[in-house]
């Protein structure tokens, strides 16, 4: 399903990824593992379009995402949901609102959107908040509609950057049994975290990066400090 084939990412002064080769099939769930800065936020970037590799190719199904131009970006990025640390949720907008704005951007009819958004706020436990604000949410409910976004139109894969990192413990696992709810509904997840009992309590197959190298990946891995 996604293909890394000899990946190089350099910038002026700094290397992030250096010929970086990996595969992941339709249906798994992958953590992505290294300290901060080890390359983790580069292959997501790079994944979804938002930077092109120096060198290698990148193939997600039948795009090959270096060669997409930024107008065919739009379209190939609905078939992969983010969610991000920082939620990015639109201050003015309620939880409804976020949600369906992702919808409303892709032009859906109106009629579908108020079939869709009551579905993925109830999968994520959230379908008696949809009129609160973010401010009046925590930030396990916060992250909770960035999820439920990242969810609406049905991707094929999604990708989880540090999900967890601004949240207590009991949220972060809250948070974990609806990535795994998610994964085991069919959709492929990839989840880029640092957090050692998050990635423990998996036991799923771990890429360890680090100074943009891949250096394990194992079936069944747990958090190696490197």
């Amino acid at each position: 399903m996604i293909t890394f084939q000899s990946v190089t990412k350099a910038y002026t002064n700094s290397t992030a990824l250096e010929d970086m080769s990996f595969e992941i099939k339709q249906g798994e769930f992958v953590s992505l593992s290294g300290r901060s800065g080890a390359g983790k936020s580069t292959v997501i970037k790079l994944l979804i379009g938002e930077e092109k590799p120096t060198k290698g190719r990148i193939f997600f199904n039948q795009y090959e995402v270096n060669k997409l131009k930024n107008t065919e970006l739009p379209t190939f990025r609905r078939h992969v949901g983010v969610i991000f640390q920082d939620f990015r949720l639109l201050p003015t907008k309620n939880a409804y609102e976020n949600v369906a704005f992702a919808l409303e951007v892709a032009g859906r009819p109106h009629s579908e959107i108020e079939d869709l958004v009551p579905q993925v706020l109830d999968m994520v436990g959230l379908s008696d908040k949809g009129k609160n604000f973010p401010n009046e949410l925590s930030g396990g409910e916060k992250q909770r509609v960035a999820i439920a976004r990242a969810m609406i139109h049905r991707p094929e894969i999604v990708i989880a950057d540090e999900p967890t990192g601004n949240l207590d413990p009991l949220n972060a696992f809250e948070i974990l049994k609806i990535l795994q709810k998610i994964n085991e509904l069919g959709t492929t997840l990839i989840l880029a975290t640092h957090d050692r009992d998050i990635i423990n309590k998996l036991e799923k197959r771990v890429i360890t990066i680090d100074r943009g190298r891949i250096i394990r990946d194992e079936e069944k891995g747990k958090y190696i400090l490197v």
